[in-house]
């Protein structure tokens, strides 16, 4: 007797033991929540996010005393004019005001300082720079009762427009919206999903199956996930991921364990109980779901490799809520299989008792349309596979030319106020768009010196047209750089007309003197050719020409657009690994799986097809500005600079699902001895209603991101939409058959099990004389070997 498989042997108990594995499974779900509150969740800190020349800076900063915080602006205008054109500021009334406003945020324990009121170009709206305490990374936390003292001041001076901005503030909007997003993505994706199941099944208990363990896996999963974050930080995109991958891959796991439950079912007729219909569909759908799962964690490991927090974050996650996905769709799945199978077995039975007729399950062939798409393959495999290749290297043609951007502020919803308080702001300060931070580190003794070499590197940025000028235009009388309370103000003839200054480059020194920062302003997008220009001839022409000349002195610079350029560089690099490493698995995992080197080359060459096309369509939608208003975004003129890294991840474990769940079938028939193109088709056929149910729910969870308000999720939620449409329908439908009816027995080489399998099939139709005789062979396959000793109790 061959030994049975640990899918199988799990699955074995769970229908024997329904009732302690149900309960057993809530009670899983209780304790990794309930130890994930008591644990809490350990976000990620400032110092978990920084890489490169940036990071470093930063780094120099805070080991200085100096660290780098958020700024807020509060700005006041006259109520009375236009948004665009305010009306002239009444002197008292605005000085009255901005009194209050420095006493309120003085008051609180969030601000560190208050600075002097700064007036626009034309004097109509001023400026107060309030400083935060802590760090950049956690201000939104520290924001609200900043944003309660603005609104009060605001009711207190009724002839004045007071409002605020800052990164703080667009930060804590941007989550705020964040939130709002993903309720709506749920309110669409539930509806969505439940009709999909219903019309798969044509039952209302069946479709509370799959939703009710994708849920749980997704609570547990939280749980989890705040137990983990404590080995690796949280930044605050992990949740969200697992919203995502949770949906999708818990419905897609359970929908293909029903299916195969369902079969086996119409093919006992109504002969075997439930608990032997559920043990014979673990010993493929089982196996199947684990190699899948595993194929999509391992998969993910790769991001990992990327040494980036918020790809940790992303890949814990992922990671996470597969493995869970998985564990509850090969314990528990069968013990509620078994328990809704014993209740349809009862009712049968009082139906038998009163005479009535009772009605087996028989399953659906797959209709006329599947027949049809599959036609192709079928009869022209070679004309298929060439034109559905070009069609997809077509698609992937955009993804050359792709041009990664941080999108940072300038790319968030106006319906943000802080963003529409951020467009004021740079309206009347265009200067405040974009902020290079110079930190220099040097030994006390050299601090003057330190000084005297930032005055000329401030001349020479001055001189610069990629350099704001604050105020109105540079001028020689400009370069002064003052810090008798740590701030440097740039004089203008603005200052003669209003008794408020006209702002500035910011110079700031340590206690020790050791360390000395600058600011300058560069009113540009941070996503524009400019920013990054002028980044570049600060790093690489005016720092080495100045400061960079005095020996024993450290550099760096940072800033959003540093932050920016800096993750680029540090993607690029790491790519390579990654992309080397996610092939590596891929291929490896699909030659464990189905023992063959030809389907793991395969694997990989359809895998690529699938990304590439999928980021091809990213490049052609966001790349361009034709879809801004379809799709309600503003484009970068690239796509942000996270999303491909951690796509090719994602869409490489997805497609290995589609890949790992259409081969199982063929491969099952073609060990229960069917010819190779038989199987194919059938394996194809077979696998189709599932297949596209799952790729109905998966796109419907992914495109609901689309019509979210944040960039990075519409261009995940797009690419990963069309990626699944692609695999299920172009790859699965079309290339896939295509591919191994042309390579026939070939396909699972080296590997002799299909070898082995046709010859004891021709044995036995030899001794019971069959051999020759027309329709030999059946059009449909019988259960994998291990599911017919099941269903036969041995």
């Amino acid at each position: 007797m061959r030994k049975r498989s640990v899918t199988v042997r799990v699955a074995r108990w769970s229908a024997l033991h329904p009732g302690r594995a149900v309960i057993g499974w809530l009670v899983f779900v209780v304790l990794c929540l309930g130890g994930g509150i008591a644990a809490g969740m350990n976000s990620a800190t400032a110092e978990d996010f920084r890489v490169g020349e940036a990071g470093r800076a930063e780094a120099l900063a805070t080991e200085g005393g100096i660290p780098l915080r958020s700024t807020e602006h509060v700005l006041i205008r006259d109520a009375s004019g236009s948004v665009s054109k305010p009306g002239p500021l009444d002197e008292a009334a605005a000085d009255a005001a901005v009194k209050d406003i420095t006493a309120r945020m003085k008051s609180l324990p969030e601000v560190a300082s208050v600075k002097a009121p700064v007036a626009s170009a034309d004097g109509r709206v001023l400026r107060v720079p309030v400083e935060l305490t802590g760090t950049e990374q956690d201000d939104q936390k520290r924001v609200p009762p900043l944003q309660e003292q603005t609104a009060e001041a605001a009711k207190a001076h009724p002839g004045l427009v007071i409002e605020e901005t800052g990164d703080a503030s667009v930060s804590k909007g941007v989550d705020d919206q964040r939130n709002k997003d993903l309720q709506f993505s749920e309110a669409i994706t539930l509806p969505v999903t439940l009709i999909t199941l219903a019309v798969v099944f044509g039952s209302v208990v069946m479709v509370g199956v799959p939703l009710l363990l994708a849920v749980t896996s997704i609570i547990a999963t939280m749980g989890l996930a705040m137990v983990a974050s404590h080995l690796l930080p949280d930044t605050g995109v992990g949740m969200s991921m697992i919203l995502l991958i949770g949906m999708a891959v818990g419905v897609d796991y359970t929908l293909f364990y029903l299916k195969r439950e369902r079969e086996e079912r119409a093919r006992a007729g109504g002969r075997l109980t439930s608990e032997a219909l559920v043990e014979a569909a673990a010993a493929t759908a089982g196996r199947a779901i684990v190699v899948s799962g595993l194929a999509v964690i391992v998969s993910t490991t790769a991001l990992f490799l990327a040494r980036d927090v918020i790809f940790d974050s992303l890949a814990t996650g992922t990671i996470l809520v597969v493995a869970v996905a998985m564990v509850s769709s090969v314990t528990v799945l069968p013990a509620l299989l078994v328990k809704l199978g014993r209740r349809a077995e009862r009712r049968a039975a009082k139906r038998i008792a009163r005479g009535k007729p009772v009605r087996t399950y028989g399953e659906k062939k797959p209709g006329r349309a599947w027949n049809l798409l599959l036609a192709p393959a079928r009869k022209r495999p070679a004309l298929t596979l060439g034109l559905s290749v070009l069609v997809m290297l077509g698609l992937a043609l955009p993804a050359l030319d792709m041009n990664l951007k941080n999108p940072a502020r300038d790319s968030f919803s106006r319906d943000i106020p802080a963003m529409r308080g951020y467009d004021r702001l740079l309206e009347a300060f265009p200067e405040q768009r974009v902020r290079h931070v110079v930190v220099v580190r040097a030994e006390a003794s050299r601090a003057g010196d330190v000084r005297e070499a930032l005055g000329a590197l401030e001349r020479r940025a001055g001189a610069d047209p990629l350099f704001a000028r604050a105020g109105g235009p540079n001028s020689s009388d400009n370069r002064a750089l003052r810090s008798s309370d740590n701030r440097a103000l740039r004089s203008s003839d603005n200052s003669a007309r209003h008794p408020w200054s006209a702002g500035g480059p910011v110079l700031r020194s340590s206690e020790d003197r050791r360390t000395t920062t600058l600011e300058l302003n560069v009113p540009h997008p941070t996503y524009s050719k400019k920013a990054e220009d002028s980044l570049e001839h600060l790093r690489h022409i005016y720092l080495p020409a100045t400061v960079g000349k005095l020996p024993g002195v450290e550099t760096a610079v940072t800033g959003e657009v540093p932050r920016g350029v800096d993750y680029v560089g540090h993607q690029n690099d790491k790519l390579p690994l990654v992309l080397g490493f996610l092939l590596l698995m891929t291929f490896v995992m699909t030659v464990l799986a189905f023992r063959s080197v030809v389907l793991g080359l395969l694997g990989v060459v359809l895998n690529l097809l699938s990304v590439g096309s999928a980021l091809g369509v990213l490049v052609l939608v966001f790349q361009g500005d034709w879809a801004e208003e379809l799709l309600s975004f503003v484009s970068l003129g690239g796509i942000s600079s996270r999303v491909p890294l951690f796509l090719f991840v994602i869409l490489f474990g997805l497609s290995m699902d589609y890949q790992v769940f259409v081969v199982s079938r063929i491969r099952e028939a073609a060990l229960d001895g069917v010819p190779t193109r038989r199987a194919v088709i059938d394996g194809i056929t077979s696998s189709a209603k599932v297949v596209t149910s799952a790729a109905i729910v998966m796109v419907t969870v992914f495109a609901s991101f689309v019509m979210l308000h944040i960039l990075e999720m519409k261009q995940m939620g797009l690419v990963l939409a069309v990626a699944v449409l692609l695999d299920a329908f172009v790859i699965r439908v079309m290339i896939l058959p295509a591919a191994l009816l042309l390579l026939g027995r070939a396909a699972w080489w080296p590997s002799k099990a299909i070898r082995r399998a046709e010859a004891r099939v021709a044995e036995a139709r030899r001794v019971s004389g069959d051999q020759g005789r027309p329709g030999a062979h059946s059009t449909a396959y019988a259960p994998h070997p291990e599911g017919r000793r099941i269903a036969q109790g041995r």
